[in-house]
């Protein structure tokens, strides 16, 4: 074997103790690179994060979840915690209902509603689950803001408003009609008996209420009358549609007006503290000759915002900014300058938290006189008519209220059917 030279020998020994140089180098690089990633990791892990931080101060989403649980069941327990006298609820309306009305005979209730839908439903069974209706669509572009029963339930009035203003139709309650297979029959859709524009010129219908003639000569027509919200209120035929007259309050604006049960006495509640009441004369052949002027209700401090008749046509109640009611007795000789008379003067009972007297937006009566229904926006009161104490209340419910012992309320999409209280029952028991 021959030997390798020296200078050769020289050369390899240069490279290997490069090479272990080198290799020296990168360890200790390395090396250094792994303390300084352990360092980091471990500051990391001792300063809390940004997330963590805010953990602290607000418990996890886990933890939230578990705690806020018993909450929504709770809110669940209290949706289902129904007043003792809330009955039930008519559903299915596609917007805010804006007015519903009763029948004479309290077995119908019409509902308007801002999807330009008027809906009456059938009320044979208040407790049934299902409740039968018959639908009437508005042409295009007319929103019913107040509606009312008439000849039974045979027929409805509606206001609705639009760009050119107010409309009245009258619409007939749909016939059955036989299927061409002659097994099955078929609803009609409601047809327009009648219909008036601008009404009130661009202004728009507060109410809307009918009474069936009865007094006098009258020929049991039903009148319906259309309070505007500037200051005039016009009265109709509720079969023919002919307008019997106009009558103007002279008071700024309206509140609302009314029709006495047996249609003698229209009666307004307007911006001043006195109630204006005319006459609806009627002639010997039963036709609405002329509204006469017939007195005025004075005695009130305040504007007088709401006002209802009692079911004999005799008496009005009538609700004030002055927070009081008073009661009047109309059935005077005012012919002979005979004044009608306060009977009775009660303090309104509802109050916000600081104790300030609210004031009623709707009154109404029941069948038999005895008990009134009052509401001020969601809160709903039930009194004893003959002493004003509290019945009943129920706070944050719909707003709005109707006549008979069944008792209907609205403020969203929803309807409410109420029970009456018992009269004996107080607040102050």
């Amino acid at each position: 074997m021959a030997m390798m030279s020296a200078p050769s020998l020289g050369f390899l020994l240069s490279v290997i103790v490069g090479g272990v140089l080198v290799l020296l180098f990168f360890a200790d690089y390395f090396r250094r690179r792994r303390i300084e990633v352990q360092s980091i990791l471990k500051t990391e892990v001792e300063k809390p994060s940004a997330n963590q931080r805010h953990s602290k101060s607000r418990p996890s989403a886990n933890t939230k979840k578990h705690h806020s649980r018993p909450h929504s069941q709770a809110d669940k327990d209290q949706n289902k915690q129904h007043h003792h006298l809330d009955v039930n609820t008519l559903k299915g309306h596609g917007d805010l209902v804006t007015a519903l009305c009763f029948s004479s005979d309290g077995r119908n209730l019409a509902t308007a509603c801002a999807d330009e839908v008027v809906r009456v439903f059938k009320l044979d069974d208040v407790s049934s689950k299902n409740f039968k209706f018959w639908r009437i669509n508005l042409p295009a572009g007319k929103q019913p803001t107040t509606v009312a029963v008439t000849e039974g339930a045979s027929s409805v009035v509606v206001a609705a408003q639009a760009l050119q203003g107010s409309s009245l139709y009258m619409y007939g309650e749909p016939t059955a009609k036989p299927s061409t297979d002659g097994k099955q029959t078929k609803l009609s859709p409601p047809e327009i008996m009648w219909e008036h524009h601008k009404v009130h010129d661009m202004r728009n219908v507060l109410t809307l209420v009918a009474a069936r003639a009865s007094y006098g000569t009258a020929d049991g027509s039903t009148i319906v009358a259309s309070c505007s919200e500037g200051t005039d209120i016009k009265l109709w035929h509720a079969t023919s549609g002919k307008n019997l007259g106009t009558v103007d309050t002279n008071q700024l604006k309206n509140h609302m007006a009314a029709i006495s049960p047996n249609g003698r006495f229209l009666a307004a509640a307007a911006f001043t503290a006195d109630v204006k009441v005319w006459e609806i004369v009627y002639s010997k052949d039963g036709s609405a000759k002329e509204v006469a002027k017939a007195m005025q209700l004075k005695g009130h401090k305040s504007a007088v915002t709401c006002l209802c008749f009692t079911p004999n046509s005799e008496k009005i109640i009538t609700a004030s900014k002055d927070g009081t009611m008073r009661m009047w007795n109309i059935n005077v000789r005012y012919h002979l300058d005979e004044d009608p008379k306060t009977l009775k003067v009660f303090p309104i009972p509802l109050h916000d938290a600081k104790g300030t007297v609210l004031h009623y937006d709707h009154l109404s009566l029941s069948p038999d006189g005895k008990i009134l229904a009052a509401t001020n926006g969601s809160t709903l009161q039930w009194l004893c008519a003959e002493t004003g104490k509290v019945l009943d209340t129920a706070d944050k419910e719909h707003e709005g209220s109707e006549h008979v012992t069944i008792l209907a309320t609205s403020g969203d999409k929803k309807v409410k059917l109420w029970l009456a209280p018992d009269l004996h029952s107080s607040e102050d028991a």
